[in-house]
C-alpha cells in the first residue's frame, strides 16, 4: 500500500472509524477531532512504516491509542505538582495535621535531620520517592537501573523505621 494515492484514500476513508474511537476515548468532541486530526498526520507521515499485509484499520486505532496515552501520559505529568521546598517530608493533607503542634513539627525536622545524614546514594532517590516520582522515572533521571533504586528506597524505609522506632505508638 506504499502506493500514495491509495495510501491516502485508505485514510480519508477511515475517518469515521477514527472518529467513533476517539470520542469513546476521550467523551470530548473537539478533543476527538484533535486525536483523529494527529492520529492522520501521524499515519501519513509514517506511511513507509505500514506493511502490505497489516491490518490497516488496527494500525490506524493502535496509532490512536498510542497518542491517546502519551498525551494522557504527558497531561498528568504537566498537572502533578511537585513540591521544590528544602523539607520534602511535610507532605501537608486535610487530615494529617501532625505539624500543626509543636511536638508534631519537632518531630518532623528531627526526621528530616535523620534523613539527611543519610548518604546521598540513599537519600537521593528516597526524596525522589517521597516527592511522587515514580521508580521508572528516578532510574531514568539518577542513570541508575529500576533494581538498584527499588533497592536503595526500600532499604531506606528500613532504615527509617528502625531509627524512628520510638516515634511510633
Amino acid at each position: 500500500m506504499n502506493n500514495t494515492p491509495t495510501f491516502k484514500k485508505s485514510v480519508l476513508g477511515i475517518q469515521g472509524n477514527l472518529m467513533s474511537f476517539a470520542m469513546k476515548l476521550t467523551l470530548n468532541r473537539e478533543e476527538a477531532q484533535d486525536l483523529v486530526q494527529d492520529t492522520t498526520l501521524k499515519a501519513l507521515n509514517n506511511e513507509s512504516k505500514y506493511a502490505e499485509d497489516t491490518n490497516f484499520k488496527g494500525w490506524m486505532l493502535t496509532i490512536m491509542r498510542n497518542i491517546f496515552i502519551n498525551n494522557y501520559r504527558k497531561a498528568s505529568r504537566e498537572n502533578t505538582m511537585v513540591d521544590t521546598s528544602v523539607d520534602l517530608y511535610h507532605i501537608t493533607n486535610a487530615t494529617d495535621n501532625s505539624q500543626s503542634t509543636p511536638d508534631g513539627a519537632h518531630a518532623c525536622t528531627e526526621i528530616s535531620a535523620i534523613i539527611a545524614t543519610f548518604p546521598a546514594e540513599q537519600r537521593e532517590p528516597f526524596n525522589m520517592h517521597v516527592a511522587g516520582y515514580k521508580y521508572e522515572e528516578i532510574a531514568e533521571r539518577l542513570g541508575m537501573p529500576l533494581g538498584t533504586v527499588k533497592a536503595r528506597i526500600f532499604n531506606t524505609r528500613k532504615k527509617l523505621r528502625e531509627l524512628l522506632k520510638d516515634y511510633r505508638d
